[in-house]
């Protein structure tokens, strides 16, 4: 499920940066997280309005 994945790629990135890991490993892992986030929030909004077009029908 997205939220696992969201969970897992937040906690690499916590991790790397906790062990002081190269910015370019770093900043790739925060690019990942930050594409997961924005599929959720798509995710849920193409949920939403097919709710509300189901609703109105």
């Amino acid at each position: 499920m997205l939220n696992d994945e969201i969970c897992k790629k937040r906690d690499q990135l916590n991790k790397s940066i906790e062990q002081n890991e190269e910015y370019s490993k770093i900043y790739r892992l925060s690019v990942e997280l930050d594409e997961l986030i924005a599929k959720y929030y798509n995710e849920q909004q193409a949920e939403k309005t097919k709710d509300k077009f189901n609703s109105e029908n």
